[in-house]
């Protein structure tokens, strides 16, 4: 229709990126920030990052702590409360619960969820045994897509119109096992991810760690999110891998029949 503008090439808005900057900065902050260092760490104007803060105080989003003439920022938990309410709907933290602890007991690694916002991965579910190392995945937890083996699995059996955009947005792995930069290697990698129906991370975003993830879908047949396994390169191999892999793809074929997929809609 002649007049109208496309999403695609609609121009983003800049002071709700700029408001989203503020927002991730102050929940990465281990202390609470003044408002000069959140522009130096923003690159925000000062002026526009005290509007920003003022603002994001009175909807309950940011508080403040006043140390003599100093005003030291942190975000609150009422980014919590609509991660909460969002989980609560997609229930994927519960859905498979059993089946994911069966997997981490017989294993003896954790068991995660994870969803697909932007460009990260969500960890939204943890199942883990008590007397096993504890890594660094929580829910809430958020990862760069293309270093993770549940971002990769969902990446994997997105359609071109999703994928696209993503691909300009890969972040560089820091471990060994890397990919080599640019997109060629990454989509070679997600045609034999889909041809496979699970994928593997090796050491590309932290030396000696290994992931599997299988991707589950939704009742449109479109991936909703993946399940997968972390570990040591040395555990998950041999036996133990195929194990691992076909609790994954269980249980993601589980989580896909609860969510309403068909498999003839693929």
């Amino acid at each position: 229709m002649a007049g109208t503008t496309t999403t695609e090439t609609k121009a983003p808005s800049q002071s709700v990126a700029r408001t989203l900057t503020v927002l991730e900065t102050l929940v990465a902050a281990n202390d609470g920030m003044t408002l000069t260092a959140l522009a130096q760490a923003t690159r925000i104007p000062l002026a526009t990052c005290a509007s920003i803060v003022y603002t994001l105080e009175q909807r309950g989003y940011a508080a403040r702590k006043v140390v003599g003439r100093s005003h030291f920022w942190r975000a609150t938990l009422g980014l919590y409360g609509l991660a909460t309410q969002l989980v609560r709907k997609v229930d994927l933290a519960t859905v498979s619960q059993d089946e994911m602890r069966a997997l981490a007991v017989e294993i003896n690694m954790p068991v995660h969820i994870g969803v697909l916002n932007g460009a990260s991965v969500v960890y939204v579910a943890k199942a883990a045994t008590s007397d096993f190392i504890q890594f660094d995945t929580y829910p809430g937890k958020m990862a760069p897509y293309n270093l993770t083996a549940l971002g990769k699995a969902i990446a994997a059996f997105l359609d071109e119109e999703r994928l696209s955009p993503l691909l300009n947005q890969m972040s560089k792995g820091e471990g060994p096992g890397a990919l080599p930069a640019g997109r060629k290697a990454f989509l070679n990698q997600l045609a034999e991810i889909k041809t496979r129906g699970y994928a593997i991370e090796v050491e590309e975003e932290r030396a000696d760690i290994a992931c599997v993830a299988a991707p589950f879908f939704d009742a449109e047949g479109g991936p909703a999110g993946a399940v997968g396994v972390t570990g040591f390169k040395r555990d998950l191999v041999g036996d133990l891998l195929k194990r691992t892999t076909d609790g994954l793809t269980h249980i993601a074929a589980t989580i896909s029949t609860r969510l309403g997929y068909h498999a003839a809609l693929r």
